[in-house]
């Protein structure tokens, strides 16, 4: 009972936290430096947790051909920008990670 106690306290304040920014936001002009800033938030969010995966597999800094998770996220990239397809480019990515892990010791 706890448990879902506590699941559904969190839901509450997961949706009071984000309307109450829809409604202050509707009531509130934003300036357009901030506005640009706000839209560029999701890809900075993005960077800030994948690089270091792929960069730093195992908490060392690894730029080097040996590491997979590298040539994987730069596949990815490479997809991603050509054809502008999230699935694509995840998928693509998740296989050649799985492809070289099992090529290289």
């Amino acid at each position: 009972m706890t448990f879902w106690l506590t699941i559904i306290g969190m839901g509450i304040v997961t949706y009071a936290t984000r309307l109450s920014f829809v409604l202050l936001l509707g009531q509130v002009e934003i300036p357009p430096v901030v506005r640009r800033a706000l839209r560029l938030t999701p890809s900075a969010v993005f960077a800030a947790i994948i690089f270091p995966e792929l960069l730093q597999p195992g908490g060392t800094l690894d730029v080097s051909v040996g590491n997979p998770r590298l040539l994987a996220g730069v596949l990815a990239g490479l997809v991603a920008w050509r054809t502008q397809n999230v699935l694509l480019t995840v998928g693509v990515g998740m296989a050649t990670l799985w492809i070289l892990q099992m090529l290289m010791p």
